[in-house]
């Protein structure tokens, strides 16, 4: 597979990106390659393998059903492209604005075989602690 070109990118996005909102982890999965890799801050080691990686959209999704994930722009890289983006995450009574980074590199079939997520999250646990502690009072 070649680097995608940025408007190869972007239209790559825009039917990848919106299977992250909803609850519905088989659609996501779907432009998962059976062996993909994927990580993200929640799974520092990893998640190998479409079984694995169904189980860890499942519980990621049902957790955040409402988030919204746009991409800012594609850079093209080898096999894919960087993928900065920009995520709206309801948390609460508010709604978190989160900007980062994603690697995706594809497979011959144009599956995702390889997606690293990279994000500063630390806003996004402050606002999951202060939502908790206000639920609590």
């Amino acid at each position: 597979m070649k680097a995608l070109t940025a408007a190869e990118a972007r239209s790559f996005a825009e039917r990848w990106l919106p299977a992250w909102t909803g609850n519905d982890p088989e659609r996501l999965a779907a432009f998962y390659a059976d062996d993909a890799f994927y990580l993200d801050p929640g799974a520092p080691d990893g998640v190998r393998g479409k079984p694995a990686l169904l189980a860890y959209f499942r519980k990621l999704l049902a957790y955040n059903p409402a988030w919204v994930w746009k991409q800012i722009e594609g850079i093209p890289m080898e096999d894919g492209f960087l993928n900065k983006w920009r995520a709206s995450i309801p948390v609460g009574a508010h709604v978190l604005e989160v900007v980062g980074v994603c690697l995706v590199q594809l497979d011959a079939e144009g599956r995702i075989r390889r997606n690293e997520v990279y994000f500063d999250r630390t806003p996004l646990m402050s606002a999951i602690a202060a939502a908790r502690a206000s639920k609590a009072s």
